[in-house]
């Protein structure tokens, strides 16, 4: 199977504008075969997090929400994080999962909550895993990723690739995400990272989304620079 990391300068707190780029790299996706394609953290808003906080209407309602309809109708597999409302009074940073034929697969919500992140959003409580095309896949959200057990848990699980919504500047965020993503390579897992690049709210995005091997080897990367998608097949 192969897999598309996407990668995007999001326009702050503008969902149409990113879901039309999201939905541009989709098709860039397909095109170079891909069969699934992940999408950073935030995908849809950017990292604004004022924003989302003065204006609900920024968060997806639920997974049927139809501003996501661009992507699910891309004819590929998507795997897009956002900003999701919950039953309590705060949303979730949450993976929505879509199949190429637009049905919602699953949702998981960001467990481990960065900084000023906490008492803005709802921790989600349960693991984030699906199937398709015969492989069994598991999610992250960036912070979530340097937690070992979280990997751990997936490999146990018979889970073969991690897929990880992130956002990684510029700075220190450049070596975090050169050393998390192999190590979660080392616990048996395909890893796909999906980065920001350029402007990201407090942060400019690093870019370099890639796919890692078990081995920790490089098995595709993208630029720092550029909006883009890279693929790799990953052997079922």
């Amino acid at each position: 199977m192969k897999i598309a990391a996407a990668q995007l300068t999001c326009v702050p707190a503008d969902v149409t504008a990113n879901t039309a780029q999201a939905a541009a790299l989709a098709d860039e996706a397909r095109s170079q075969g891909a069969e699934l394609v992940v999408f950073p953290e935030f995908t849809l808003t950017g990292y604004e997090l004022e924003p989302l906080s003065a204006d609900p209407g920024l968060c997806i309602a639920d997974a049927d929400d139809p501003r996501l309809d661009p992507l699910r109708s891309a004819g590929i597999a998507v795997a897009v994080n956002v900003a999701l409302r919950t039953p309590g009074p705060q949303p979730a940073i949450a993976t929505l999962v879509y199949g190429a034929d637009g049905a919602h697969v699953t949702t998981y919500a960001k467990q481990h909550l960065y900084r000023h992140e906490q008492g803005a959003f709802t921790a989600g409580r349960a693991d984030g895993r699906f199937e398709l095309g015969g492989i069994r896949f598991s999610l992250g959200v960036c912070f979530d990723n340097h937690f070992p057990e979280l990997a751990g848990r997936a490999a146990a699980d018979g889970c073969r690739v991690h897929l990880a919504s992130s956002l990684y500047g510029t700075g220190d965020g450049i070596h975090e995400r050169a050393t998390v993503h192999p190590a979660i390579a080392g616990q048996g897992l395909y890893v796909v990272l999906a980065n920001h690049v350029g402007p990201a709210g407090p942060w400019t995005g690093c870019g370099r989304s890639a796919v890692w091997a078990p081995d920790g080897s490089v098995l595709a990367e993208a630029d720092d620079r550029t909006p883009s998608v890279v693929t790799a097949d990953i052997p079922l």
